[in-house]
């Protein structure tokens, strides 16, 4: 699929993988709304693309609020006439046991991760096919990949492609963002990608779409044998995952 031409809506795209993807999109020749709840970074993002000869706009908003979602698609229709690639990317973590995490950090995580995706397919939607239908599961991560699979099946043999990205971590505002918000430091021994990496795996889905996208080829195979020894992989994602190390005092 060529990319020229191709606009593109991007929720959480002041920061990390977001930012990354539409600097990508951009230089491939493909007009980008920016959807986000820092004006101040968002303004950033587009003077830095027109400086490079790429076309952007941006729309505060918050993902959870169905108001803004549904306004960052008609800013998009307004702005350029058509919407190809809705990119669903906002998202927060929460590090901690189940009783560790309070309900209202678990809801909000619910509201932004899953139901801004949910949210932002059914206002792309309407314009891409017609009016879109499918609930959610009961955790943000897997009710993202269940959601994705639904959508696929749902839009199979059609000229709608629904695509996961499945990133190991990434650098980005994440850990900061914790820290800041809830607290605590974080830290992994686990292999790390950067945003570039993850940019780079979604353009080239975007060119040849597929419906599981890995931008670091080998953590494919963690999904293998989970299904193969479940047990196995739970032991080795423990002993590489994250740990929260320190707690710090919030602001």
């Amino acid at each position: 699929m060529s990319l020229e031409g191709r606009v593109a809506a991007i929720t959480g795209a002041s920061a990390g993988i977001g930012l990354a993807c539409a600097e990508h999109f951009a230089r491939a020749g493909m007009p980008v709304v920016l959807g986000a709840r820092r004006e101040d970074k968002l303004a950033e993002v587009v003077d830095r693309i027109a400086s490079t000869g790429g076309r952007a706009t941006a729309l505060a908003c918050d993902v959870a609020n169905e108001a803004d979602v549904t306004r960052l698609v008609a800013h998009a229709m307004a702005s350029f006439g058509r919407l190809d690639v809705m990119m669903c990317n906002a998202g927060f973590g929460y590090y901690g046991t189940v009783e560790d995490t309070p309900p209202g950090v678990m809801r909000r995580m619910m509201d932004v991760n899953f139901l801004g995706t949910y949210l932002g397919a059914r206002a792309a939607l309407p314009i891409f096919r017609g009016i879109a239908f499918m609930s959610g599961y009961s955790a943000t991560k897997a009710a993202q990949a269940g959601f994705a699979e639904s959508l696929r099946s749902e839009f199979a043999g059609t000229g709608i492609h629904v695509s996961c990205v499945f990133p190991i971590s990434t650098e980005t505002e994440f850990r900061e963002a914790m820290a800041r918000d809830y607290g605590h430091a974080v830290s992994g021994l686990g292999p790390k990608q950067s945003v570039e990496d993850v940019a780079r795996a979604v353009v080239a889905c975007l060119r040849s779409p597929r419906p599981e996208v890995y931008p670091h080829p080998t953590s494919r195979a963690l999904v293998i044998l989970n299904a193969i020894a479940p047990a196995f992989t739970d032991r080795l994602v423990k002993k590489y995952g994250r740990r929260r190390d320190v707690t710090i005092a919030p602001r």
